[in-house]
Order: C-alpha cells, then structure tokens, then sequence
C-alpha cells in the first residue's frame, strides 16, 4: 500500500500563504498595541480620578464615571469633592474637549488647579476665574467646562459658580426640586479675564444635589431637556435614598440618549433640619 503524498503548493499559492500569514501577525501586534494603550489610558484615568471621596456629617457623597466608546474609551470627564481647610465642602464636575491621553492629562490639571486654588479663595466665583485665567496662560490649547460649589454645612451656604457646564439638579424633603439654570460664563479655557456669576443659596431643608456632566443627559437621539428632566424626577423620587443608589440610577440615563462621550456623576445627600426652605 502506498502513502498518500502531498504535492508543494505553487510559488503563487506559497507566496499567498505567507502575505496572509505576515498580515495576521501585524494585525494581532495592533490589538496588542490598541489594548496596551486602552490599559494605560484606564489607569491614568483612575489615578486622575479620586480615590475616595470625603465622609462629613450629615452629608454622604457617591459619584459614578462610565468611559467613552470612542477612541481609547476614556476622556476627560471629571469630579472631585473634598474637605477645605475651614471645614467646608468643595465640589466640582467637568469635562474637557477630547477623548485621548491627551485630554485625561489636562482634565488632571485642571481639576488639581481647582483643589489648589479653592484654599487660596471661597469663593466658587474666583476659583472659576483664577483657573480660567491659569489654563489660558499655559496655552494648552485644550477648554473645559465645569462646575464649582463650595457648602458650608455649619450655616448651610450653598455657593456655585459654572463655567458653559450642564445645570445641576435639586431636590427636597418637602417634594420641592429642579433644575438649577443659573447664569454662566464661558468654558475654562476660552477667553481671558472672565468674571463667571455666583449664585448664593441656604439650604433649609434635607435635599439631595446631582451634579453631571453632558454625557449622561443629551445625544443624538435624546435632546438634553429631556435628559435633565429625567434626572430630576430622578432626584425627587430618591431624594433620601441612599446616595449609591441614586448616582447609578442617573449615569444609566446615558444609556437612553445614543452618546458615544464618556460620563460622569456626583450625588451630595444633605441630612438636614427638615424646616421650611
């Protein structure tokens, strides 16, 4: 019994075979080089990011960050909370232009430059002017929007100040809430010299702030009307809920919308004197 025998393929076929072979191998180096720059991009937004959030009393923070779909599923969203040096609050929310490496790092000075110069002033208005005029003279050529508030929960002095950012949302014990459309200036970033508005509130009662950014609210299919109104029912319905619970609930509102941008969402629970506000 003879064995089978197999003939060589043509040079053609050979020639084919190998173009395939090196086309494979190049194209397994790019995902590999695709994954490793998405892992780096991921970390480095995690280490931009804080890594926890301050514990005060009678205030429970949460906040919730989902990547982009585009480009190296990050972008330069951001939030921070964290204790001032006479006791209060300081918040802030934004987002920078971009979704690369590039833009992670400017959302890190940004929000550092924000912590910094919130313990040389209070006030929302001149943290919002002073960073503005910061960014513009290192001529990154990058602007963010943003939102600042500053609260003070021994006299209950809410102050903030927004630079071309999404409104915050409100709601109370007493059944009152909406949306928080207060003047603003220009995103960080723009024109120099800005004097961004600040608006004053006092907190009388329990509520519950929601602070986010546009990735959760508008998108192709969802205008961004639509979007803040959902989160304010949101914020009504669960305004005592605890702060974990609510923050997940808003940032899956970007799921409705069709936005491809990453997201971002910060929940500030008051447990206050339940008086008329």
């Amino acid at each position: 019994m003879r064995g089978h025998r197999t003939d060589p393929p043509p040079d053609s076929a050979q020639q084919l075979l190998t173009t395939l072979g090196q086309l494979v191998d190049q194209a397994l180096d790019r995902i590999k080089m695709q994954r490793a720059r998405v892992e780096l991009a991921m970390a480095l937004q995690r280490h931009m990011l804080p890594p926890r959030l301050p514990e005060l009393t009678g205030l429970h923070i949460a906040a919730r960050y989902t990547p982009s779909r585009d480009g190296l599923d990050v972008g330069g969203d951001w939030y921070d909370a964290f204790e001032m040096t006479d006791g209060s609050l300081g918040l802030s929310i934004g987002d920078v232009q971009g979704h690369d490496v590039e833009a992670i790092a400017f959302m890190g000075q940004v929000r550092t430059s924000l912590r910094a110069l919130a313990e040389a002033t209070s006030d929302p208005r001149e943290v919002l002017s002073r960073a503005n005029d910061l960014l513009i003279s290192m001529g990154c050529g990058l602007f963010a929007t943003c939102c600042f508030l500053r609260f003070d929960p021994v006299s209950r002095d809410l102050t903030a100040s927004r630079a071309g950012h999404v409104p915050m949302i409100w709601a109370t014990a007493g059944g009152r809430y909406g949306i928080a459309l207060d003047s603003g200036g220009p995103p960080l970033g723009v024109v120099s010299g800005v004097r961004y508005p600040v608006t004053h509130r006092r907190l009388w009662e329990a509520g519950v702030l929601v602070l986010l950014t546009d990735g959760v609210v508008e998108g192709p299919s969802y205008p961004i009307e639509a979007g803040l109104e959902e989160v304010a029912q949101l914020a009504r319905a669960g305004f005592d809920a605890d702060p974990d619970v609510l923050a997940s609930a808003v940032v899956k509102v970007a799921d409705r919308t069709g936005h491809r941008d990453d997201a971002a969402v910060l929940v500030v629970r008051y447990d206050g004197p339940r008086e008329p506000w």
